[in-house]
């Protein structure tokens, strides 16, 4: 007597199998490249940390003296006062070396600023008045320079690695209109038919 049932193969043809295999390839491919993706975006996330903390590090290291050195400017501010006023001509020897502890005091003071990245803002005659680094004290006829420069630099400014501590305090010249410096520093606006505007409304 012959069986003529035949083994059960779970219904599932050579070519299902092939391609249950093929699509379980793909879709580990894909899983594959999308965990790769991510782990080189949580690598970049975590060097772009790493160098946000060091810059953070540096700064907090370059700029922890700006109050104490702002403190200081005070201390500079008088020994440049007292070098303006010294006596310089007095024979006696006892002044002559009191002036001389003061010069070398202040250029200790300076050299110590110049060390630790605190540098002078002294503007000269002429120099374009910048915003930045300068604080207008005042406005002046001054035919000798362009409008808008730096006529006279009443006290000096000083910047730590490029960060303002404290701006050059200056003398600005007045801008003018028709050779006379209007009443606000300015030149006069005009208007597109070449009339003055009318100020004073």
């Amino acid at each position: 007597m012959t069986d003529d049932f035949a083994p059960d193969d779970g219904g599932i043809s050579e070519e299902e199998a092939e391609f249950d295999v093929a699509e379980a390839l793909e879709s580990l491919q894909a899983e594959n490249a999308a965990l790769r993706d991510q782990a080189l975006r949580y690598a970049a996330e975590a060097e772009n940390t790493k160098r946000r903390a060091e810059r953070e590090a540096n700064d907090a290291r370059a700029f922890a003296i700006q109050k104490f050195a702002r403190d200081l400017l005070g201390v500079a501010d008088n020994l440049s006062r007292a070098l303006q006023h010294a006596p310089r001509d007095d024979v006696d020897p006892a002044v002559k070396n009191f002036v001389l502890g003061i010069e070398m005091t202040d250029k200790e003071l300076s050299g110590a600023f110049e060390r630790n990245g605190l540098k002078k803002i002294d503007p000269a005659k002429g120099a374009k008045f910048d915003p930045h680094v300068h604080q207008a004290m005042m406005e002046q006829e001054a035919p000798d320079v362009e409008p808008g420069s730096v006529v006279q630099s009443v006290q000096v400014g000083f910047e730590l690695y490029g960060r303002v501590v404290r701006p050059a305090m200056v003398v600005v010249a007045a801008k003018v209109a028709g050779g006379k410096a209007s009443p606000n520093g300015y030149a006069a606006a005009e208007t597109d038919a070449g009339g003055a505007v009318d100020t004073k409304a």
